[in-house]
């Protein structure tokens, strides 16, 4: 090793340290030109966001001296925040784990191989009335090295049937009982969660013995945390509803004869992936965090290492411009690669839309594949980790978690939770607040909500089996303009166009522009197709390229506050006169009282503005 000689030189040496509160003090300066006078911890609170469960993102983190930092140990050492295994996935990268939807056993096996040939190094594979048949298994996987490509099963109602098969397959197939790897993908309480049927979970612990005894590198069940991702629910309640339901596994297990030790063995957790990287990364760092310390008060601390299976949101994907969907999932992936995941599943971006495509799953599985031998995103372990906002984030979530858990296990644990309706509820409630955001386009839905694109041709794929359904109901972040957009289509279909709106742009563009775009964004998210007018500088000129645009009833005003002031009240008679039965105006309520029908403006009900124009459109629902 060279050792450079010391030249003297000390970067920075001479200035002093900033400390916290003369950044405070900048702030104060900044928000005061915004008309805020705010001081000191109310300036930093200012810039502060809110988060779900309770958790805020405040603009600055350092090593403060009060700041909450717990000890996150060393990789692959309790508590496990910093990965379950010391090296990581720096050895060989995360395991890529493409889910093969489809009933026909032959075409899930040519999918099958054409993945494994090309990036993917585990199969995912649903079983059953809502995948492929249990005595197709076999021929799905002809041609599959079970020794080398490890299976994962989703079997729902006929688990029991599912294991079996495959566990006789290893056996049929000379596959080694310590190369043999697979989930079973048993999960009682995520089926109930999913349909309102109770199972049996007896047969689920005799496989498990059977796992644990004869096959080593065998997990049997599987904790689902995604029918609660999919109803709604935080991630904080993702995780406080896995715990508790593993924690019900654990009991199930040792009861029926296991050691803590091997039922903690017989785990595997499946998180959802979002777009919002930071949450994803703190939460399967904090859901490591807090199984360790399950592990902990069961007496065996070195079987807490969770084994997390990541798989990007159903939650997210769109179904209206869904080539978005390819860049939601990637920063969904980069998200649980960071994070520590072991095997990532990356949905095609067309998922929501039937079967996925070979060029979709070709898409998928590359997405892994350019994370991990182009961003190289493997080879540091717990990147993340030593970041002030991702550790601190971490924390709180693993503390709003671990409450929510408590709540499930005082009311009886995970089972009588939901059968109870106290999961319902509590994800309803946060669906409803989530639902408000996105009405509001608070939360921003690109191609959705924000800037979609009517002229574009709808993808057609393939029906996929029927999804289990009964219990939790499935929520999509962009339902609500998918129905508004709905109607529009079926409005196309019927008369040959689309609804429409004239956008009375008043003024120069310098005037107009600004609020002209933001009107003709929100419509088109409700399938109304804005007819913008760029040279109506006067009421008659309003009212007549009005006359020509074949527009629906209803106009919109956009310009300045000054010039509303000025033209609002004639523009709007004239629009009324050439046969618009409502005007709105793009602005806050008060801009041009008593001039016009109603305002919309950044924050206003979207959902409701646009279901209240095609009412008035007279566009059926």
């Amino acid at each position: 090793m060279t050792v450079l000689p010391d030249d003297g030189l000390s970067l920075a040496a001479e200035f002093p340290d900033a400390t916290h509160e003369q950044w405070q003090r900048l702030v104060e300066g900044v928000l005061r030109k915004s008309g805020k006078e705010v001081t000191g911890e109310a300036a930093e609170a200012a810039l502060s966001t809110t988060l779900e469960d309770g958790l805020i993102t405040r603009p600055l983190y350092t090593a403060r001296p009060d700041a909450d930092c717990p000890d996150t140990g060393f990789p692959g050492f309790a508590p496990f925040v910093r990965g379950g295994t010391p090296e990581g996935n720096s050895a060989s990268g995360w395991d890529v784990r493409q889910r093969i939807a489809g009933s026909d056993p032959v075409r899930v096996n040519e999918a099958a191989l054409a993945d494994l040939e090309n990036g993917t190094t585990s199969l995912w594979l649903p079983v059953g009335h809502h995948g492929i048949p249990v005595e197709g298994l076999g021929r799905a996987l002809d041609g599959v090295y079970l020794d080398l490509a490890p299976v994962a099963l989703d079997a729902g109602a006929e688990y029991a049937d599912a294991a079996r098969a495959l566990l006789a397959l290893f056996a049929e197939r000379g596959t080694a009982p310590d190369a043999a790897r697979a989930s079973l993908g048993i999960d009682p309480l995520g089926h109930e969660a999913r349909t309102g049927e109770a199972l049996d979970p007896a047969p689920a612990a005799e496989i498990a013995r059977e796992a644990a005894a004869s096959w080593p590198g065998v997990r049997a069940l599987t904790v689902d945390a995604l029918p609660y991702h999919e109803a709604g629910g935080s991630a904080a309640e993702e995780l406080g509803l896995s715990l508790a339901t593993g924690v019900a596994y654990l009991r199930a297990l040792t009861e029926a004869g296991l050691s803590s030790e091997a039922a903690f063995g017989q785990l595997e957790f499946r998180y959802s992936a979002t777009a919002d990287q930071f949450l994803t990364i703190a939460k399967l760092r904090a859901a490591r965090r807090l199984w360790a310390r399950i592990a902990e008060a069961c007496g065996t601390p070195g079987a807490g290492a969770q084994r997390q299976h990541a798989v990007t949101s159903p939650v997210m994907m769109t179904r209206r411009d869904p080539w978005v969907n390819m860049l939601r999932t990637t920063v969904a992936c980069m998200a649980a690669g960071v994070g520590g995941a072991d095997s990532v599943t990356v949905l095609p971006f067309d998922s929501e839309l039937g079967l996925p495509d070979a060029f979709a799953r070709r898409i998928a599985r590359n997405t892994s594949t350019v994370l991990l031998e182009e961003s190289h995103l493997a080879r540091v372990i717990d990147p993340a980790g030593g970041s002030y906002y991702v550790e601190q984030l971490t924390e709180e979530l693993a503390h709003a978690a671990w409450e929510f858990f408590q709540t499930v296990e005082r009311a009886g644990g995970q089972a009588a939770a939901l059968r109870s309706g106290l999961v319902a509820e509590r994800l309803a409630a946060t669906w409803a607040a989530r639902s408000k955001k996105l009405a509001t386009r608070r939360e921003p839905v690109t191609g959705v909500s924000e800037f979609p694109l009517l002229s574009e041709k709808p993808l057609v794929r393939e029906p996929l089996p029927a999804s289990p359904s009964g219990g939790l109901p499935r929520v999509r972040r962009d339902e609500a303009y998918e129905a508004l957009r709905a109607r529009s289509d079926a409005h196309l279909e019927a008369t040959g166009a689309r609804p429409r709106i004239f956008l009375a742009a008043l003024g120069p563009a310098s005037a107009h522009t600004a609020r002209a775009t933001f009107a003709s964004n929100l419509f088109q998210a409700g399938g109304i197709e804005p007819v913008h007018d760029p040279v109506s500088v006067d009421a008659a000129g309003a009212a007549e390229a009005y006359a020509a645009s074949g527009a629906d009833g209803v106009a919109v005003l956009c310009s300045s506050d000054a010039l509303y002031e000025e033209q609002a009240g004639a523009v709007a008679s004239a629009l009324r006169g050439a046969g618009a039965t409502t005007v709105f105006l793009a602005g806050r309520p008060g801009t041009s009282a008593g001039a016009v029908d109603e305002y919309v403006f950044a924050g206003c009900d979207a959902v409701a503005v646009l279901s209240s124009v095609l009412d008035r459109m007279g566009v059926a629902q």
